[in-house]
């Protein structure tokens, strides 16, 4: 959308580009372990998988596993598709509806930032259509494992292409890289509307003959995220310049978005933690400028954040960068328009203002 990041963008790429080349041994060797692992599965007459432990999740427009055997020709006439984690998943279940099985690759309620697909993974990936990653630097092994591939049918999807990254923020102590770039880039919903089409137009060139179909489902939600995206600038526009602390900065697409300044504990991710000379710095900031409450992260939790919050006295409020979701949000039907609909509220809530 802004053309003049487009330079910064492919920096940031040649640099994680680099960065994973260092990598790609280990995942060559994984995939000798699944041709063994497949010729084993063909010996015994049965599923490649069938098995193993599960570690990924089936999100498919039937609503999970396809088990029953008059289920099994539609399936493999459905786009067969592996998305790196929720927010890829769910974006890829929109889109693809009945005529896509989505995978989602990193298991319920996981942390994803650290987590590296299994042998069990590398199986999917080389029997997928299509494979959907965020990119920008949050999965670290995305590319050495597509490259890594033998499955030559694979379309894989980089669902960030063509959207200006943040710079990822320097805070001392804080270890944990994503490349130099912010990754969270569906926090905007303008955003998530650019991943939704790439993932679109993946699905229509892999999938021509439902190319109608998957163009429908993409303008339903792209309206939803216009929609949202209204609701956010209405409900935050009294608050333009206001600061929101958070335990990790997860939130600069959000905050640049519709006009507030975030102020993190620590970096991107939920494994850093600040040093002492920071924690004082914000828990300075909190007092100077009445803060009224400090974000935390469900899925993975915040002891500084807790810390901040018992030193300052200000509440301790949940803010999902959705980034996975739990079994009770899954279990209650939750998306990403639901979650980032809580977000709103959440947000409100810090600032001074009832949801309504």
């Amino acid at each position: 959308r802004l053309p003049e990041g487009q330079g910064s963008l492919q920096r940031g790429r040649n640099v994680m580009r680099d960065r994973k080349k260092k990598t790609g041994a280990k995942y060559r060797a994984a995939l000798g372990i699944f041709a063994g692992a497949a010729l084993l599965a063909l010996t015994a007459g049965c599923r490649i998988g069938q098995d193993i432990e599960p570690e990924s999740v089936i999100m498919d427009g039937k609503g999970g596993q396809n088990a029953q055997e008059e289920e099994i020709d539609g399936a493999e006439e459905r786009l067969q598709v592996m998305a790196s984690f929720y927010t890829m998943a769910d974006f890829a279940e929109k889109i693809g509806g009945s005529q896509a099985d989505v995978t989602c690759m990193v298991p319920t309620g996981t942390e994803p930032h650290d987590w590296e697909p299994s042998t069990t993974d590398i199986t999917g990936l080389e029997r997928a259509d299509v494979f959907i990653y965020n990119g920008a630097g949050m999965e670290h092994w995305a590319e050495d494992v597509a490259e890594s591939l033998e499955n030559q049918k694979l379309l894989v999807v980089e669902a960030s292409d063509g959207i200006a990254l943040q710079e990822e923020a320097s805070h001392a102590g804080h270890s944990h890289s994503h490349g130099g770039y912010d990754p969270h880039v569906w926090l905007d919903p303008q955003n998530a509307k650019l991943e939704m089409e790439n993932i679109k137009n993946a699905f229509v060139q892999a999938d021509p003959d439902n190319g109608a179909y998957y163009e429908a489902n993409y303008e339903k939600w792209a309206k939803k995220a216009d929609e949202l995206d209204q609701k956010y600038r209405e409900a935050l526009a009294p608050f333009e310049g206001r600061q929101v602390v958070t335990a990790h900065e997860a939130y600069g697409y959000l905050c640049s978005a519709y006009g507030l300044e975030q102020l993190g504990i620590d970096g991107l991710s939920p494994d850093s933690e600040p040093n002492p000379r920071r924690m004082a710095d914000i828990i300075d900031f909190v007092r100077e400028h009445q803060i009224r409450a400090v974000f935390f992260e469900e899925l993975s939790g915040s002891k500084t954040a807790e810390t901040v919050a018992a030193e300052t006295g200000i509440e301790l409020l949940a803010l999902s960068p959705l980034e996975g979701l739990s079994d009770e949000e899954l279990a209650a039907g939750d998306d990403y328009f639901s979650v980032m609909e809580k977000n709103l509220g959440q947000l409100l809530l810090a600032l001074g203002r009832e949801a309504e």
